[in-house]
Parts: structure tokens; C-alpha cells; sequence
């Protein structure tokens, strides 16, 4: 009896483990299976060290300020965290407005595809996404504008992951990525039609630095769009609320400082910049977009079960659990900046290059 009850327990957590795995999928869509998480180029037994030294930037603060540490910095934290995005978000590492009557992935997709309408490329053209992830934003754009899209990112790990992509999709021969450094760019002056980035430079320690490089890579006439993470004016820096999840949203996200969302077009203007336009597309008439976020509670905690039982079977590498962790309190400090209206990450910026 004994024996029988063994067998049918142990044939029970299985066929769990499997519909876990391989039927359910991730938290918001089916993509990459949970037993191929990684920790991207770190070595699976160095994850866990690699979580500790991320956090331990912020203990120098004055480190992931600079232009000389931030690439290290902000390159740690996506090799952690880039399977667990994929698996539990998608291919595109960026929020949208909510839509009513449309699915997550396609609000996704009309806010990607809204990025190139507006910096008004034609086919053929050539244009630069600067921060590309894994390339969501890149194929979507591609596929909409046909244009030829090159992506620029940090981390060698999003590069190859962006490539297979690419290839699966059949978009290779629009879309080419590259490994390398925002802040230095290795692309020849006036050699993009357009660019675009979906909350991207957010990570950089000086966005002026980042708008420079832009601007030097722009044709004449040329227009960039970006999709900034700001403070709104209802934030208060004497709030011990407001300063609370702030930070959370900084130290869950590899920012080395949140920017007021009137610092924007400033320093647009300070590199040479024309402002077309300027708004915070998550205002009214838009719906939240940290709706996701709520709507993703239960599934977070069916994954931290999964997640857990993977890395005590050595199949996730020891310090996924705790990088798995930290996303969902990061999850909830932006549900809160979302909720009081202190914090947006789609603060819309438009800028031409002038023709002279």
C-alpha cells in the first residue's frame, strides 16, 4: 500500500512539474521553457555570486554614476535576469498602455509600431534601435516599416538570443544586431535615417552623453523618438513614500538615477536636438499600464514554485530563486509608482536632427 501510495505521489508531482513546464508556459505567454533558464554569459555555478556583486553596486553609489561602471553594472543585471523575462514577460522588455479588447501582446506590438510611425521612415531606410533587448521591439518595427533596423545592446548574451530570434522569425535580413556601449557608439556620423529606444537609456548615468551619440549617428533632418522612464510632477522628494519605491524601481532595474520628466526635453535641446513633440503617453486617455503587473501576481507565484524546485534540483542555477525574487518586488514598487501617478516609463520624446 505503502509502495502504491509512493508511486502515484511521485507520478503526480511529475505529471505537475510537466504541465508546469511544458504545458502552462510563462507567466504571460508561451516562450522559453523554464528548464533553460540561465544567467545568461555567467557560468551556472557564478549566478548566485554575480546577484550579490549587482546588488553591492549600490553600496558605491558613486560607481553607478559613472560612465565607466555602468556598463559592467547594468551588463550583470540583464545577464540575470534576461531568461526570466523572456519566460515570464516576452521578447519586448518595455510596458504599454493597456487597450481595451486587445491582448497584451498586441498593445505591445501598436507601441512599438507607433515608435517608427512617428520618427516617418520609409522601406529601405536605415534606422538604429538603441538598447534593443533580445529585439521584440526590433522585429515588430521591422516587419510594420520594412526598414532595416540595427540594434545596439551591452550584453553579448541579448545579442545572440536577438539573432536567433531574428532568424526564427525571418526577419534576419531586416534586422542586425551588434554588442556595444550606448554611451559609444561604433557607427560613423549621419549614417541613420531615424532612431528610436523603448525604455532604454534609462540606464545610462548621463542622458546627455546617450543623446549626443544619437544625434552624431543621425542624418541631417533625421528624427529620434525615445520612450524615457521619468518622475511626473506629482512626485515629492521629501515624500518617504514617494523616495521608497523610487528607489525600488532603481535598484530592481539597474538604473543609476531616475530623471524628472522636465529634465527631458532640456537636455534634448542642450546636444542640438529640435523637439517635434513631447508628452507622457501613460497619462489620460490611456489605460494603466502596470495593469499587467496586477493581472500577474498569480502567475508569479506559480512561477516561484517552478523556480524553486529547479534550483533545489539543480536544473536553474543556485541564485535564481533570489533574481526571481527581486523582480517581483521590483514589480510591485512600479505597480505603486504607477498607482500614485509618480512615475511613468513611456515619457515621450521627439526629436529632429536640423538639416544644417
Amino acid at each position: 500500500m505503502n509502495s502504491l501510495f509512493l508511486v502515484g505521489s511521485t507520478a503526480l508531482i511529475g505529471a505537475a512539474l510537466y504541465w508546469f513546464v511544458f504545458i502552462l508556459g510563462s507567466a504571460e505567454r508561451k516562450g522559453k521553457s523554464a528548464i533553460d533558464l540561465s544567467g545568461g554569459s555567467i557560468s551556472h555555478d557564478k549566478v548566485e555570486e554575480n546577484y550579490k556583486q549587482y546588488w553591492s553596486f549600490f553600496k558605491r553609489p558613486k560607481e553607478i554614476e559613472s560612465k565607466e561602471s555602468v556598463p559592467a553594472f547594468v551588463d550583470t543585471f540583464y545577464n540575470l535576469v534576461t531568461d526570466i523575462y523572456e519566460w515570464g514577460w516576452g521578447q519586448s522588455f518595455h510596458f504599454s498602455p493597456s487597450i481595451p479588447g486587445k491582448s497584451h501582446k498586441d498593445a505591445t506590438r501598436l507601441h512599438e509600431e507607433m515608435a517608427v510611425d512617428l520618427i516617418s521612415v520609409k522601406p529601405g531606410d536605415n534606422i538604429l534601435d538603441v538598447g534593443c533587448g533580445v529585439g521584440g521591439p526590433m522585429r515588430a518595427i521591422a516587419a510594420h516599416s520594412k526598414t532595416n533596423v540595427t540594434g545596439i545592446t551591452i550584453n553579448e548574451y541579448q545579442v545572440n538570443r536577438a539573432k536567433l530570434h531574428n532568424k526564427k522569425a525571418g526577419l534576419d535580413y531586416l534586422c542586425n544586431v551588434v554588442c556595444g556601449n550606448f554611451l559609444e557608439m561604433p557607427f560613423a556620423d549621419d549614417s541613420f535615417d531615424g532612431a528610436y529606444s523603448i525604455e532604454a537609456t534609462c540606464h545610462a548615468p548621463n542622458l546627455e552623453e546617450v543623446y549626443a551619440e544619437i544625434y552624431r549617428i543621425l542624418k541631417p533632418g533625421g528624427l529620434y523618438v525615445s520612450y524615457e522612464w521619468v518622475t511626473t510632477e506629482k512626485y515629492d522628494g521629501e515624500n518617504a513614500e514617494h523616495v521608497e519605491v523610487i528607489q525600488g524601481i532603481e535598484r530592481g532595474d539597474a538604473l543609476p538615477g531616475l530623471r524628472h520628466y522636465d529634465q527631458i526635453g532640456e537636455i534634448a535641446r542642450k546636444v542640438g536636438f529640435e523637439i517635434v513633440k513631447e508628452l507622457d503617453l501613460a497619462k489620460p486617455p490611456s489605460k494603466p499600464w502596470w495593469d499587467r503587473l496586477k493581472m500577474g501576481r498569480i502567475a508569479y507565484w506559480r512561477n516561484h514554485c517552478l523556480v524553486t524546485i529547479l534550483q533545489a534540483l539543480g536544473v536553474a542555477p543556485k541564485g535564481t530563486v533570489e533574481v526571481h525574487k527581486m523582480l517581483f518586488v521590483t514589480a510591485d514598487f512600479l505597480t505603486r509608482g504607477g498607482d500614485t501617478g509618480i512615475f511613468s516609463p513611456m515619457h515621450m520624446i521627439l526629436c529632429r536632427k536640423p538639416q544644417s
